[in-house]
């Protein structure tokens, strides 16, 4: 008989309020994938369970498994969330982040390379809010999904960068197109240089960039290149840009 109780690691990516004093937290577990649980009471003012499942936290959870949703019986942090919650800049990055994560994520279904990646970029947000953190993400997620975008010759007739200007990026095509077949938004030789750096090992260069036009450039066109994928718009993206 399997057991209902069961221990995991994850990311708390969201929570909603249930009756009175109850919280749902919606958390990407390393094994069990996406769960649903109730943290009972947590919202209760000497609660110190409820600091454990905020938004972003990395927690160590002993889980009751029930029908619907699960009941949070213990939670530990893995490391604390205060670095995240140190300035509006990583907050509004981290949120971002995990938007996504959330959006990617299938109920009950393991997948720990997304969970090993939301755990790399939270840890990576809260060492340095680079500019470039969240649309390098968003990229990397992509990737992962298998939608890494065509960088290198024009999508639609196989023109090699090497010969001919690439000046265009295509959603519906995924990837970059030359003068003659171009369609979609412009993208310019610094941002395309950007994107090729972070999709070919050289992640650590790009998180190093100051705010340019390039670095705005990949983050919008990072941030459209998932709406598109996932077929709504990001909520936390539009307010980490307002910023």
């Amino acid at each position: 008989m399997v057991s209902e109780l069961y221990r995991d690691q994850g990311v708390v990516l969201r929570t909603y309020k249930l009756g009175e004093s109850d919280r749902i937290v919606v958390i990407l577990t390393a094994e069990h994938g996406k769960v649903r649980a109730v943290a009972k009471g947590v919202r209760k003012t000497r609660s110190k369970f409820g600091a454990r499942l905020e938004p972003m936290s990395h927690v160590k959870l002993l889980l009751y498994r029930g029908r619907e949703l699960d009941i949070v019986n213990q939670a530990e942090s893995v490391e604390p969330l205060a670095p995240m919650l140190s300035s509006l800049d990583r907050a509004s990055q981290g949120m971002a982040a995990i938007e996504a994560v959330d959006q990617l994520a299938l109920d009950r279904e393991p997948n720990l390379r997304l969970y090993r990646m939301a755990v790399g970029v939270l840890r990576t947000i809260a060492e340095r809010p680079s500019p470039m953190n969240v649309p390098a993400f968003y990229w990397k997620l992509l990737a992962a999904e298998g939608l890494e975008p065509q960088l290198d010759e024009c999508v639609r007739c196989g023109e090699s960068g090497s010969t001919t200007p690439l000046v265009a990026f295509d959603l519906d095509e995924g990837g970059v197109l030359c003068r003659s077949c171009r369609s979609g938004t412009s993208i310019s030789p610094a941002a395309l240089t950007i994107m090729r750096d972070l999709l070919g090992g050289r992640l650590n260069s790009v998180l190093a960039l100051d705010e340019s036009p390039a670095t705005h450039e990949v983050g919008t066109l990072a941030t459209r290149a998932m709406e598109h994928h996932i077929e709504r718009r990001l909520k936390a993206v539009a307010m980490f840009e307002r910023h």
